[in-house]
């Protein structure tokens, strides 16, 4: 039986040249090593050792970037090995980036790519053990520079050469990332002994029959050692009580295995049924009863396809798992953590239930970053997520020549064969921007002829995507409209992304069209407060002090979301002011946009916010900034991606109701809609009947009496359904005319935490508890709420105990009332 043995202890660490450190280099780092945790990288390393400052903290990013541009050397000394074994093999899972190999006096291979693995026939040089194994990383920056010089320069976003290596584009900086480039043995390594032969590849295709039958096609290749060589081996393929015996003949090493399962439960995503897997077994053996070697993972039979129907709007473009049309409630992922060895499987699983728990059905893995570990689509797995894997390619036009070309190719078979187990896996995405960018953003001219990656798009991936995983589909890139004839980023068709509405316009006209899938749409804000104090030392500290500036990379960030609170808002007299303001316009900005789009179902067929999730302190576009937080946008996402939002909508110049109702029963339920004068209390008012089909949009229309005056300061609409509110105001908020805010609180002491519970005496709109300002750990179960007079509200807080209930004063924001506000404690118990 083959046997692995990881190798992750006794290694250290040690520049190559330490006369060649720059002068702020820690003096600790000459002439002596450095305890090395493996898997891990550079920074990580040095920063355990205390030779560097956290580069999450304030302006320490800058002081630590000399960390990217030096060579670094990995030492440990490998066991004895290979007794009893024909066949011992070095693998590498996952090497950042350019690295030579060494064992003993002997140079095993040199590696240029991030994303791929390697393995090294080490048979008889370990007898006795004790054998000197080095990895020496040469800097990225010196790898990318070359390959640039090569083959000429390229254009992109940065001036970093991140298009010119196969590494974490991100780690090079991004508008929402510190550069911080890396090298490291970034997965975990392992000794593999063997005999006879070795399950070398294995590719499941899963489907799923008319008839309900579950079909299991396993290609599997082998590796065979001298003694393998003349034999016949036998291979046993067992999936959900189904055994196939199989015999691969001497002199062969691919052989092909099916089974069919009858009756199958199908896996869905969630929200549409249940997560069905199924054990899935190769079992390899020679002559003897013992099994050689072993492959096990767990399948689930769905099908899933993209339709791309043309209609009288453009051409659809809609998931369909099980036959099932859906509207994608997505969220963009980027790599948790600037250094990725530090997300542990139970990082990945809290970020994906946060999503869960958001409404959210569908992450899509972003192209600067990385093919993540299986824990991540595992848990997807787990959890019901759908998953769109991005080919890591953004922003850029990348060459297409050597060496890169069959690096890329190499890479994405890999990968391609790796997830595709994997049931939450629904699409194969070519890049991020990359045809966008070549139609758009003045490429052409300063390529003067040169390749710049669409033959990676448009023929070798979707080449490798049809030859080794057929039952998923490809797209070629996001955005694209499905055609070279058509501008790639055309609403009427295909994936769009919306980031005018942003950059330059009011989130607002979001409304101004109907796309087919917004595959991105975003708005920045800061992170919770507790996470702005942990990472700065910024005092006083302002929107624009040096380490808030430093933690924004936006591109004229800060005035970007100056503009687009002055569209709303009277401009922030303080910071806590301005945190609490940027904060309730990100969220109101990212439900105007998805309450428009799904009342457009079915031709509009998704959304997919940009991001969930940072990897470091940032004022950014995420839900979940770098701490791990939840924004105001996080719980806002609750009720935009629940099965049923209830909105206020215009069609043809005038309001109407809309109710989405995506859950796979009927909706029926009276609505309540009312004219209220924010002064004088309710006005009109109408019982309105609701019925929407399920996975259906109803609109309702409304009876002039409960028409708003259009500019009125005073007047706005409420309209409340089944425990679900939808507000309109005619008039921006700095035209509003709000009363004085006036509220009362409650404060019950709970086991494991407390419940706040707001009581409105006037209008509050937008009123939100940030619970982190009552206590670093503190969290709380619901985010932005608007109170007519007479209502109440429940927050759940986490982490706080109740002391210095007067925090509340601060804690407590509503927009008619955006300085500190003076709640009255009725009672704490």
């Amino acid at each position: 039986m083959k046997v692995s043995t990881p190798l992750t202890r006794g290694w250290t660490l040690r520049p190559d040249d330490s006369r060649h450190l720059p002068a702020h280099a820690p003096g600790g780092l000459a002439g002596r090593p450095v305890a090395a945790t493996v898997p891990g990288c550079v920074h990580t390393d040095l920063l355990a050792a205390g030779l560097i400052p956290d580069p999450f903290l304030d302006r320490n990013e800058t002081d630590v970037a000399w960390v990217g541009r030096a060579d670094w050397t990995y030492s440990t000394e490998l066991p004895a090995g290979g007794a009893g074994h024909e066949r011992t093999d070095l693998v590498f899972d996952g090497l950042d980036t350019v690295a030579e190999i060494r064992l003993g006096g002997s140079v095993l291979g040199r590696t240029r790519n991030m994303h791929r693995s390697y393995r090294f026939d080490v048979t008889g040089e370990l007898r006795g053990g004790g054998v000197p194994l080095t990895v020496a990383f040469t800097s990225a920056y010196a790898e990318a520079e070359r390959v640039r010089g090569l083959l000429g320069d390229r254009p992109g976003p940065y001036s970093e050469p991140f298009q010119f290596i196969r590494k974490m584009a991100c780690s090079f900086g991004w508008d929402w990332g510190p550069t911080l480039v890396t090298a490291g043995l970034w997965r975990q390594p392992r000794l593999e002994q063997w005999s006879t032969a070795r399950l070398a590849e294995v590719r499941p295709e899963v489907t799923v029959a008319e008839d309900g039958t579950g079909i299991v096609s396993v290609h599997v290749t082998v590796e065979r050692a001298v003694s393998g060589a003349g034999r016949a081996l036998r291979l046993v393929l067992s999936v959900a009580g189904t055994d196939v015996h199989a015999e691969l003949p001497a002199g062969s090493d691919r052989l092909t295995v099916r089974a069919e399962v009858p009756g199958v439960e199908r896996w869905w995503p969630r929200g549409y049924g249940e997560q069905h897997r199924y054990a899935c077994t190769v079992t390899l053996s020679g002559d003897g009863a013992a099994p050689l070697d072993v492959w096990e993972r767990a399948v689930g039979f769905r099908s899933v396809a993209i339709d791309t129907t043309p209609d009288e709007h453009g051409s659809a473009f809609t998931l369909v798992v099980n036959g099932t049309p859906l509207f994608a409630r997505g969220v963009n992922w980027i790599p948790d953590d600037v250094f990725p060895s530090r997300v542990t499987p139970e990082r990945y699983r809290r970020r994906l239930e946060q999503a869960t728990a958001a409404g959210v059905d569908l992450v899509r893995v972003w192209g600067g970053g990385i093919y993540e570990s299986d824990d991540f689509y595992d848990a997807c797995d787990e959890l019901g997520l759908l998953v769109w894997q991005d080919f890591p390619f953004a922003c850029a036009a990348y060459p297409e020549e050597e060496p890169l070309r069959s690096e890329v190719e190499a890479e994405a078979r890999e990968n391609v064969v790796r997830l595709m187990p994997h049931p939450s896996l629904a699409v194969w995405n070519g890049n991020n921007e990359n045809l966008w960018g070549f139609r758009d953003w003045d490429w052409e001219p300063a390529l003067a002829g040169a390749s710049w990656g669409e033959g990676y798009y448009l023929d070798l991936l979707p080449r490798v995507v049809a030859g080794t995983d057929p039952t998923r589909p490809y797209w070629a890139g996001s955005p694209w409209s499905g055609s070279r004839e058509l501008h790639p980023n055309d609403p009427g068709h295909g994936t769009t992304h919306s980031w005018e509405v942003w950059n330059r316009l009011d989130h607002t006209a979001y409304r101004d069209d109907v796309p087919r899938f917004v595959a991105e749409f975003g708005w920045q804000a800061p992170p919770a407060y507790a996470t702005v104090r942990r990472a700065l030392s910024d005092d006083p500290l302002t929107p624009d002090s040096p380490g808030m500036l430093h933690h924004q990379k936006a591109g004229d960030g800060n005035g970007k979301l100056a503009r687009g609170l002055a569209h709303h808002f009277a401009e922030p007299a303080d910071f806590d002011t301005w945190h609490y303001l940027t904060q309730v316009n990100q969220a109101r900005a990212i439900a105007t946009g998805v309450e428009h789009w799904r009342s457009h179902w079915p031709r509009c067929a998704g959304a997919v916010l940009w991001q969930l999730n940072d990897c470091w302190p940032v004022t950014s576009w995420a839900a979940v900034d770098g701490d791990g937080r939840e924004k105001p946008l996080y719980h806002e996402l609750k009720r935009l991606y629940a099965d049923r939002l209830l909105t206020l909508q215009e069609r043809g110049g005038r309001l109407v109701l809309a109710a989405v109702n995506q859950s796979g029963e009927p909706w029926t339920c009276q609505a309540r809609v009312r004219r209220v004068d924010a002064h004088g209390g309710p006005g009109a008012e109408a019982q309105l009947p609701v019925r929407v089909a399920a996975r259906s949009v109803a609109l309702i229309e409304l009876p002039g009496e409960v028409a708003v005056p259009a500019g009125s300061a005073r007047d706005f609409l409420v309209a409340d359904a089944d425990g679900l509110r939808a507000v309109h105001f005619p008039v921006p908020d700095h035209a509003f005319a709000y009363p004085v805010a006036e509220m009362a609180t409650e404060v019950t002491l709970r086991p494991g935490g407390v419940r706040v519970t707001v009581t409105a005496r006037t209008l509050l709109r937008d009123l939100l508890l940030q619970a982190d300002r009552l206590h670093p750990d503190a969290r709380t179960d619901r985010g932005l709420v608007t109170l007519l007079p007479g209502e109440s509200a429940e927050f759940t807080v986490t982490g706080w105990n109740g002391e210095y209930p007067e925090r509340l004063a601060t804690a407590l924001r509503c927009v008619n009332a955006t300085g500190a506000m003076s709640p009255v404690a009725e009672s704490v118990r």
